[in-house]
């Protein structure tokens, strides 16, 4: 079975944190609409552009470069200095808390973006769905943007979030790789180092899809292993692992978007114990009790309405679990009748 692979990265990571922090605290500038950048002291000749916004890249602006380079580019830009690293740890655990109602497999890449194995959690659910989900619930709940690419491997799911930015949700199927990333310049092949372009520019490599196309046993005699490595990334050959490291989620929670618009109760019901199975059993597998159930379903003309309760005692029974989330729906459905319903959740 091909696994199922996601790629988050937050859009301008240091910059819309920066930017989120500074509204919260009273703000009325978000930064990210206003040619900006994060950078270090300006009167230092050193000081350089730590993240930038999308109107400061309009300009030129590179991360990376000094900020008189910067300055040149763009005369009315502004310059922030970088909120405490701590702040910035602070932001991208929440974002690892909000992938944890998803899988228990991320890998922490960096700080600001994460490999998701969906393989075993996707509940008959498709992957370009829960993609879409996140992204949408990043900006919603978190007040910032991501990428998120979707693919079989962890190759094409990080190249599938470096396209079109931001805010975007992107596929990059074995399928699709001849289309959507051999005609990339070579240089924005993942892992190429800098060092290795001109190389293979000398060598009339120009683009990912040259690479491709390429001896792989010349490749081989150039570069080594390397070369060996270049070729099979250029061809979508990617067979690593998601590495992660399992953490205690402060919420377990699970999803899924139904095949076909239903309202009958009893195959709703049905959905709600796969959903109270799913979750129960990740609550066993932490050693974790739940004390709260919260249902959340949104309907065919995309309302969506919440309801939660507290349990009579700290449980990780699914059939505790199933009672309350189906006693809660059926108050929520007393109230409302609900015409036809595209989602459930539960939490």
């Amino acid at each position: 079975m091909d696994k199922q692979i996601l790629h988050v990265d937050v859009n301008n990571a240091f910059l819309s944190w920066s930017a989120v922090e500074m509204l919260k605290n009273g703000s009325t500038i978000d930064i990210r609409e206003i040619p900006a950048i994060i950078g270090g002291d300006e009167s230092r000749r050193a000081g350089i552009v730590l993240a930038k916004s999308m109107k400061a890249k309009e300009c030129g602006i590179s991360t990376g470069e000094t900020l008189y380079q910067a300055r040149l580019k763009c005369k009315n830009l502004v310059i922030y200095p970088p909120l405490n690293y701590s702040k910035y740890k602070e932001y991208s655990n929440k974002l690892y808390n909000l992938l944890l109602n998803y899988t228990d497999k991320i890998e922490r890449y960096s700080i600001d973006e994460c490999f998701l194995d969906m393989t075993e959690y996707l509940m008959n659910d498709t992957l370009l769905n829960k993609a879409i989900e996140i992204n949408k619930r990043a900006k919603k709940e978190l007040g910032f943007t991501v990428n998120v690419g979707v693919a079989n491997n962890k190759l094409l799911a990080k190249m599938a979030s470096d396209f079109t930015k931001p805010d975007r949700v992107h596929t990059l199927y074995k399928n699709e790789i001849p289309t959507k990333m051999w005609n990339l310049p070579v240089k924005e092949l993942f892992m190429l180092g800098k060092k290795t372009v001109p190389k293979l520019y000398n060598m009339g490599i120009k683009t990912i899809g040259d690479l491709a196309k390429t001896d792989k046993n010349k490749l081989i005699k150039l570069f080594g292993k390397h070369g060996k490595l270049m070729w099979e990334y250029a061809n979508g050959i990617d067979n690593s692992e998601v590495v992660y490291i399992e953490e205690l989620p402060k919420c377990v929670g699970n999803s899924v978007t139904l095949p076909a618009d239903i309202n009958n109760e009893e195959k709703l019901e049905e959905v709600l114990l796969a959903l109270a199975e799913q979750v129960t059993k990740r609550l066993r597998k932490y050693n974790l009790l739940a004390r709260t159930v919260n249902i959340q379903l949104r309907t065919n003309n995309f309302e969506e309405y919440s309801h939660q309760g507290k349990l009579n005692f700290a449980t990780d029974s699914t059939k505790e679990v199933f009672s309350k989330a189906k006693s809660l729906f059926e108050e929520m459905y007393k109230k409302r009748r609900f015409n036809k319903i595209n989602r459930f959740k539960i939490r």
